[in-house]
């Protein structure tokens, strides 16, 4: 059977193609009782639109890009899952792009992006970004970008988050209060946002309480975290209590307490950020503060579709946030 055009419609219904087209494309110019028409005989006959042509015509790619650091963290899948139901409402493709923590990639990727292949852009951030000016360069194009999760302060537009500061505070906390002494932070980079503020909440807590701490940098590669946290939990003044900043290095110290014979939480407790689906079935279930993953990928992909339907960038520093959960679990008990 052969595809019907929108030509074939317009015969059968003894409109014109241009009624027709604005017809399906529910414009203002037509009147209800004429898209119903339309749409019910397009239905009927299963017409489907060439979107590639209607893309052409609008000079739209009708896709939008996300550039995100690695797809193994849980949170950037549960994100993904939230950007894609957005983005299917709004008859959009979603092109996904890895930077694996590179900012060279990062760099190469956006540069790819900037010859009109997206619409706009869904972003988070390398580890090792510090300089920005690549998103400057969307701008100039008038590409919306939004921010979110892995955000950077010198860029301005509209950022997606959850409650860092808040999440470290409430962390170092809860740590104190199941009786820790001498704790940790594990850091993943030097110049995130976010590990920045969770960093600030977690030292705020401990200097209140007056707790004896320390921020321990660790590594994008297991092997070097293996050796980190290994002399970290071997030293005579290991700590009792760890704060993870992010979900793999959580689970690099379930690996090297297990290779060490520490036990958690009888000789270490340990909480991390993480979405992952197996922390109640870790031994023990682990500790994590939960953030929306979800939400946060629909709240960020509203408000790049916000953009693209009113023809405008983000030029000001706007900042949504959502509140991220303490799960306590056996790991801190």
């Amino acid at each position: 059977m052969s595809k019907i055009t929108i030509k074939e419609l317009a015969q059968k219904l003894n409109l014109s193609i241009s009624t027709v087209s604005r017809a399906l494309s529910d414009s203002y110019e037509t009147s209800e009782e004429t898209k119903k028409k339309v749409k019910a005989l397009a239905e009927q006959l299963g017409y489907q639109p060439d979107l590639y042509a209607s893309n052409l015509r609008s000079r739209k790619s009708k896709t939008i890009g996300v550039i995100i650091p690695e797809i193994t963290n849980s949170f950037f899948s549960l994100a993904i899952n939230g950007i894609e139901e957005i983005a299917r409402e709004k008859g959009y493709h979603v092109l996904i792009y890895l930077t694996h923590e590179s900012y060279q990639q990062e760099l190469s990727i956006s540069r790819l992006l900037l010859d009109g292949r997206v619409d706009g852009v869904l972003m988070s951030v390398s580890s090792e970004t510090t300089d920005v000016k690549h998103l400057a360069d969307f701008n100039e194009r008038k590409i919306p970008v939004v921010l979110f999760d892995r955000i950077h302060d010198g860029y301005k537009t509209l950022k997606v988050g959850t409650d860092d500061y808040q999440s470290g505070f409430r962390s170092a906390l809860h740590l104190i209060q199941k009786g820790c002494k001498n704790l940790a932070y594990l850091s993943i980079s030097k110049q995130l946002c976010m590990d920045k503020r969770r960093m600030k909440g977690f030292l705020d807590a401990v200097k209140k309480f007056e707790i004896r701490s320390r921020v321990v940098y660790c590594h994008q590669d297991d092997a070097g975290n293996e050796k980190v946290l290994s002399g970290l939990l071997s030293a005579e003044d290991a700590p009792d209590g760890i704060f993870a900043s992010v979900e793999k290095l959580g689970v690099a110290v379930y690996e090297v307490c297990n290779k060490l014979s520490v036990s958690i939480p009888e000789k270490l407790k340990v909480i991390s950020f993480s979405n992952l689906k197996m922390a109640p079935l870790l031994q023990p279930p682990l500790t994590t503060i939960t953030q929306p993953a979800f939400e946060i990928g629909k709240q960020a992909t509203v408000a790049l579709f916000k953009a693209l339907k009113n023809n405008f960038i983000y030029e000001e520093d706007e900042e949504i946030i959502i509140r991220s959960e303490l799960i306590v679990r056996r790991s801190t008990e």
